[in-house]
């Protein structure tokens, strides 16, 4: 890597406090791991194979993503910092056993500094791959011992979330009768899609991938499908759920959305800072994406106490709980939600430090 590459990389990192670059010729292994803060106990974020359209875009992607996990952490109340890796390639043609265990290797040398989970690209099953070579993986199969699939309690805390938003807006958290357009029902959004029609809602859904959407169609006949993202933002919504990759919300969306509320499991949503003072203004409530899809963090977390599913979801439960919050401290300060959200976020990384700076494993 050039100086000037290397400088880059501490000007876009310089709230990280490590950025490791893995390399494996011999298995065609590209990752990058990066880890934001460990303030509040060791890293705990997901690996996204993805094919980024080159390094720099990873490594953008990979410093975002890691910030928002550190947030996103100390927000829901765990004693964990914020990391996340990606690996480059296409999941679904270079994803091989040699490469994920070369990746475990890797990760397994930061001593538990990080310790990985699913994401974009990667599944449970690969987890218990990178488990051969690895001590620190969350996210494995049941098999395993794990808490398995994470977008169970992902899409279940969205769900709060949009409950306490629908509280705010509407004065009730019930969603019956309300209509909900969800980009995205892969992973995630097909889970909030079974929550919502439960619940009484009219939902309308989108997704680029076609089996998503008749899976979708198959399990819930009642759900209407338009052709694109742009179609359903123009829609009549009461709710807009951005649940695929981030970036959702832009100066292009908030200019046609018609919701009243944007709750969604996509990481990252708001396109670039003021986007959060725009939807304000045009009186959309938005619930922070980190603050409400913490679901699927706190999912893989409490396999690090032998993971129990009922008091995982018992805890996600508490996204409804956190959310409101969220939108008291909006109003008592006089900013936007995203706002308040890291407001509190902050407060609790300075408050629980423990004055050590960052976590270091325990010397034998």
């Amino acid at each position: 890597m050039s100086a000037t590459a290397s400088a880059d990389v501490f000007e876009l990192g310089s709230e990280h406090e490590q950025v490791v670059f893995a390399n494996d010729p011999a298995t065609g292994l590209k990752a990058v791991i990066a880890i934001h803060s460990t303030a509040l106990g060791p890293a705990l974020g997901g690996t996204r194979f993805y094919p980024y359209a080159s390094t720099s875009d990873a490594i953008h992607d990979v410093l975002n993503l890691s910030r928002g996990m550190s947030y996103k952490a100390a927000l829901a109340g765990l004693d964990l910092g914020g990391g996340k890796a990606v690996i480059i390639g296409d999941p679904t043609t270079q994803k091989t056993e040699p490469l994920l265990r070369a990746y475990g290797r890797h990760v397994q040398s930061l001593g538990g500094r990080y310790l990985t989970a699913c994401d974009v690209g990667t599944f449970s099953a690969d987890m218990d791959v990178i488990a051969r070579e690895c001590s620190f993986v969350t996210g494995r199969t049941v098999a395993h011992g794990g808490a398995g699939d994470s977008s169970v309690l992902t899409a279940y805390g969205v769900f709060q979330g949009m409950r306490a938003a629908a509280t705010v807006a509407w004065g009730t958290a019930s969603l019956e009768g309300r209509v909900v357009g969800v980009a995205g029902v892969g992973k995630v959004g097909h889970h909030l899609v079974r929550h919502l029609i439960e619940d009484g809602a009219s939902v309308v859904v989108t997704d680029v991938h076609p089996p998503s959407v008749e899976r979708v169609r198959a399990e819930h006949p009642s759900v209407r499908v338009v052709a694109s993202t742009e179609e359903l933002v123009a829609s009549a919504l009461d709710v807009y759920a951005p649940c695929a990759l981030g970036g959702a919300l832009t100066d292009e969306v908030v200019e046609t959305l018609s919701a009243r509320v944007v709750c969604g499991a996509a990481n990252n949503q708001l396109a670039h800072p003021g986007i959060e003072k725009a939807l304000e203004e045009r009186g959309v409530l938005y619930a922070p994406d980190y603050c409400v899809n913490a679901g699927g963090l706190i999912q893989v977390a409490d396999e690090l106490e032998g993971f129990s599913f009922d008091r995982a979801q018992q805890r996600a439960t508490g996204i409804f709980d956190t959310t409101l919050s969220v939108f008291e401290r909006a109003a008592s300060d006089g900013v936007p939600p995203a706002i308040a959200a890291d407001r509190l976020a902050e407060q609790r990384m300075r408050e629980v430090n423990r004055l050590r700076g960052m976590w270091m494993p325990t010397r034998g």
